[in-house]
């Protein structure tokens, strides 16, 4: 288990086991890799970030997952894999996010990504994300630090 400060000072613990904090999280967060590169979406808002969102009533968060990446990337999910869990305790509220790792099939255009400006891709994330004013709080933690890591050394 990981803890650390995240992007606005919360405590946010970070784990790679299997839903150590909800088995039903509310949120979900997707790292995407797309024919070598990884894919991420420009939120109107935040910036550059990974998919994700809320699990919506009904579905499951992986199900959820898929439907974030379509929805912000319009992306085709290939293979989806659980890689973590981290729980922020905020000022207002506390969050539990499940960690997905994607690879996918195809990008597909569509008419609308949402609250997104739909998929970037990059050939690598930059050394200096903590520092960029054109990326998502969401990037700047030791969430997608970590994150990395475990995607490097198990896919």
């Amino acid at each position: 288990m990981y803890t650390f400060k995240d992007y606005y000072n919360n405590e946010v613990k970070l784990s790679f086991k299997h839903q150590p904090f909800s088995k039903k999280p509310l949120h979900v967060w997707v790292i995407c890799k797309y024919q070598q590169k990884w894919l991420l979406t420009k939120h109107k808002e935040r910036g550059l970030e990974f998919p994700g969102g809320k699990v919506e009533k009904g579905e499951t968060a992986k199900q959820a997952a898929i439907r974030e990446v379509k929805e912000e990337t319009g992306a085709v999910v290939d293979k989806i894999y659980y890689i973590g869990q981290y729980f922020v305790s905020g000022k207002t509220e506390n969050v539990i996010k499940n960690i997905y790792f994607a690879s996918i099939q195809a990008l597909k255009y569509q008419n609308t990504y949402y609250e997104t400006e739909g998929p970037v891709l990059l050939a690598e994330l930059p050394a200096n994300i903590k520092y960029r004013n054109d990326y998502s709080f969401m990037m700047k933690d030791g969430v997608l630090e970590h994150c990395m890591t475990y995607i490097e050394k198990y896919f």
